[in-house]
């Protein structure tokens, strides 16, 4: 069974800085793994709040260099590496995260060299976790032009996570299959704009990729004000149950999908 946790479900700049919701990201746990996806501003915290432990900790994704997705990686990388002192974990981010592009240099050199395995994640690539699932790397277009998103083949089932993005083809296709499609959405009806998610683009992509259940997650100001409003206009849209996640919320994943507040 794979256990998603989310630590933090607002996103965007000003959701960010007035911290509406938390911006901690993503969590799953499945036998042999646990990954933190997108840990921005807060996530340590929170994940304390939470009963989750950071030391264990065996990936760390960071999609791309934008702060409410990175923020948090570094101290993270401590926690998993037990201050440096345990060479074991991976981190597998954008280009921009891991390299850095133009201004952007969200993790040190230090800290790369702190984990025992680095990747590059660019659309397309096949990445083994723990020698025990696949993660295809998958596109997104958005401001920061490495900005990926991935589907993680679990046993209970394939998850996908979209990122921050605007709506496009090789999208669609790229997460067809998934059991459990996690968007970004932080924009809302009548709100969209280039390179994000609005709630017309989610129910497009909902609609083409036709997950069991799809979640919103990393919402803007404007769609936290009526965030369930917006899941509900996109299940009556696309027929696909879609649900407004809250921050603690906790899914779980096996021949059914439960969603549960612990």
């Amino acid at each position: 069974m794979a256990k998603i946790t989310f630590i933090g479900t607002g996103g965007g700049r000003f959701a960010t800085i007035f911290q509406k919701r938390a911006t901690g990201g993503i969590y799953i746990a499945e036998k042999g793994l646990l990954m933190h996806v997108d840990p921005g501003p807060g996530a340590l915290v929170k994940m304390y709040e939470l009963g989750l432990d950071p030391t264990q900790t065996d990936v760390i994704f960071v999609s791309h260099a934008h702060p409410d997705h990175y923020t948090d990686a570094e101290i993270l990388i401590e926690a998993l590496t037990l201050g440096g002192k345990s060479k074991r974990g991976m981190l597998i981010g954008s280009e921009s995260v891991i390299n850095g592009i133009n201004d952007y240099r969200p993790i040190s050199y230090y800290h790369k060299k702190l984990v025992r395995s680095v990747k590059i994640a660019k659309p397309g690539d096949k990445i083994i976790l723990r020698e025990l699932y696949e993660m295809y790397i998958t596109p997104a277009l958005h401001s920061d032009p490495t900005t990926v998103g991935f589907k993680l083949m679990l046993d209970s089932g394939t998850i996908s996570y979209t990122s921050d993005t605007q709506l496009f083809d090789e999208l669609i296709k790229a997460h067809r299959g998934a059991k459990l499609l996690i968007v970004c959405l932080t924009r809302p009806l009548n709100g969209k704009i280039p390179f994000h998610m609005s709630t017309e683009d989610a129910a497009e992509l909902i609609s083409q990729v036709k997950p069991e259940i799809a979640i919103l997650t990393h919402m803007g100001l404007k769609v936290l004000s009526d965030a369930t409003k917006q899941a509900n206009w996109i299940t009556q849209k696309t027929g696909v149950p879609t649900i407004a996640a809250f921050d603690g919320m906790r899914v779980y994943m096996d021949d059914k999908i439960e969603i549960k507040k612990d």
